[in-house]
C-alpha cells in the first residue's frame, strides 16, 4: 500500500461513508428551498456518531451527470465542506462527479485527506465519450501543493462501457504501473450496485501490495464477505433511508453497518 493511503488510515480496512450533498445550484434537479448544509450536517454527524473510517462528499444528484462542471458546483461543495470543517472527527475525501480537475481542485482547497475519480481508461458512457488524463490531474494535485491528497482511482466506471479490451484485472494491473494511484476501486455498473466479488477477487489478486477497495453496491449482509477480500470499501445507499441513495442517513442502519464491519475486524 501507498504512504499516503498507510497515512491517512493505518493498517486498518477502511470503510468510508457517503455524504451525498443534495443537487446543487445550477443543476437541474436544483432546489432552492432545499437545506443542502442542514442535509449534509445530519448525514456527517450520522457516519461519525456510527463510527465511519472516514466521510466523503459527493455530488451524485447533480444529474444529469457533466465531465466539465460548472464552477458554482464546486465552490458551493468547497462552501458546504468548509462550515463542516470544525464538526469534523474523521478524515474526509471529496469526489466531483465526472470531473477529475475539479475534483482536485476541490480537495486541495479544503484540504482533503483523498480523492476519487474515473483517472484512466477511456469509455463508452450515458455523458458520451470518456477519456479521462491521470498525468494531468495528479500533475495539478501537485501544482497544487498537495501531494500528500491520496488519489482513489476507480477502475470500472458506472454508467459506462470500457472501451480497452483488456481483462479489469490487467487494466488495474497497468493503471498502477503507468499512473500510481494510492488506492483501486472496483465498483458496480451504477450508483448502489455492487461490483462483482468475482471482480474484486480477480484485481486483488493481481494486486496483493495495493490497497484495492470495493466503491460501489456494499451492504449489511455482503460486508463481511467483501472486507475478507477487499482491503476497505466506500458505502452510500445502504446507509440511507429505506436504502434509497437520494434519502438521508439513516442513524439505525449506519450504526448497525459498523457494528457488523467491527465484528469482522475483531
Amino acid at each position: 500500500m501507498t504512504l499516503n493511503f498507510k497515512r491517512i488510515f493505518g493498517e486498518t480496512k477502511p470503510v468510508i461513508g457517503m455524504v451525498h450533498i443534495g443537487a446543487l445550484p445550477g443543476t437541474p434537479l436544483f432546489d432552492p428551498g432545499f437545506d443542502l448544509l442542514g442535509g449534509a450536517r445530519a448525514d456527517l454527524l450520522a457516519l461519525q456518531e456510527a463510527g465511519f473510517d472516514a466521510v466523503m462528499f459527493g455530488n451524485e444528484n447533480d444529474r444529469p451527470y457533466e465531465f466539465d462542471v460548472d464552477t458554482a458546483s464546486t465552490a458551493t461543495m468547497a462552501a458546504i465542506i468548509g462550515a463542516l470543517k470544525a464538526e469534523m472527527t474523521v478524515p474526509f475525501g471529496v469526489n466531483v462527479l465526472w470531473d477529475p480537475m475539479s475534483s482536485v481542485a476541490l480537495g486541495a482547497a479544503t484540504g482533503a485527506a483523498f480523492v476519487r475519480e474515473i483517472f484512466t481508461g477511456a469509455y463508452a458512457s450515458d455523458m458520451g465519450a470518456w477519456t479521462p488524463d491521470a498525468g494531468r490531474a495528479m500533475r495539478y494535485r501537485d501544482r497544487l501543493g498537495r501531494s500528500d491528497m491520496a488519489m482513489l482511482y476507480n477502475i470500472s466506471a458506472e454508467f459506462a462501457h470500457s472501451l480497452d479490451q483488456r481483462s479489469l484485472p490487467d487494466r488495474a494491473r497497468s493503471a498502477v504501473f503507468s499512473s500510481i494511484p494510492d488506492a483501486v476501486l472496483v465498483s458496480g455498473q451504477i450508483t448502489g450496485e455492487a461490483a462483482a466479488m468475482s471482480d474484486l477477487e480477480a484485481v486483488k489478486a493481481v494486486l496483493p501490495d495495493m490497497a484495492v477497495l470495493a466503491n460501489t453496491g456494499v451492504k449489511h449482509d455482503t460486508v463481511s464477505d467483501v472486507l475478507a477480500v477487499a482491503d476497505g470499501c466506500i458505502v452510500g445507499s445502504s446507509l440511507k433511508v429505506d436504502g434509497d441513495t437520494w434519502n438521508p442517513i439513516d442513524p439505525d442502519r449506519a450504526r448497525d453497518f459498523m457494528v457488523r464491519v467491527r465484528k469482522v475486524r475483531a
